[in-house]
């Protein structure tokens, strides 16, 4: 099995660019599945950190890099929607948040925004025992007491530390979203309504963008809640920041 990937056929999530060299690395076995980007191209790529797979290779065997909360030993580990890539020693945090065209980007947060993560909630099952089993966008299980009221399509936040569910988002009319897919991916907003399609059709949503409203399928957005706004503040205060410093 090959060990490389080719840039033109990487996903659309990958924020790599296609046309600059033929290859680039392929995603080890992990969470998020096809979908999922390997560190070192966030690290190499994106951040900068590293110039090489080597150097990347040494970044995560000296527990410098966290995933999660957790030091990953793999520079090919996938990393995908809503994870959370932590540098301790250089005292940088950031959310994985989908950007235009669906591609993932890196959203500046502070260090206890950081201690936990989302998940959406896109399976539930009753397990062996009697507990429920909820299966999140990124492959993981999380169990929890039978009568708890979570469902599919609703958004939980996980402790990175105790892996304990600290909140609680449910699906629903006036619930704050963002689309993770599709011509608005990126964009935040209030769910106006939600459609259902009769048949095997994908049911709409419609979302509210300050003044501006879109439509798009029940797939493509996931619950969030206002931390995700700041996030994006605090970006937008970091590229003023480093536009100022270059002015200078």
């Amino acid at each position: 099995m090959t060990r490389h990937q080719k840039r033109l056929s990487v996903p659309n999530s990958w924020p790599v660019e296609r046309k600059t060299q033929t290859f680039t690395v392929k995603a080890g076995a992990g969470p998020h599945g096809e979908a999922g980007v390997p560190l070192v191209v966030l690290l190499r790529d994106v951040l900068g950190y590293v110039d090489s797979t080597k150097e990347a290779r040494y970044a995560v065997n000296t527990d410098a890099v966290l995933v999660n909360g957790t030091a990953v030993s793999d520079e090919q580990r996938p990393i995908g929607m809503f994870d959370i890539l932590a540098f301790p020693i250089r005292g940088e945090y950031f959310r994985v948040f989908p950007d235009e065209g669906g591609r993932l980007a890196l959203t500046p947060i502070d260090e206890e925004s950081a201690s936990s993560r989302l998940g959406k909630v896109t399976n539930k099952t009753v397990v062996p025992g009697g507990d429920v089993q909820l299966t999140l966008h990124d492959g993981t299980n999380v169990r929890v007491e039978p009568g708890t009221e979570y469902d599919t399509k609703d958004s939980i936040v996980i402790d990175n530390e105790s892996q304990a569910i600290v909140a609680h988002f449910e699906y629903e009319e006036g619930a704050l979203v963002t689309a993770t897919a599709g011509q608005h991916a990126g964009q935040i907003g209030e769910i106006d309504a939600i459609d259902v399609t009769l048949g095997s059709g994908s049911n709409t949503v419609v979302v509210g963008d300050g003044e501006d409203r879109y439509e798009t399928i029940e797939e493509y957005v996931v619950v969030i809640d206002e931390n995700f706004t700041d996030d994006e503040d605090a970006a937008a205060e970091s590229d003023a920041d480093e536009a100022g410093e270059t002015d200078e």
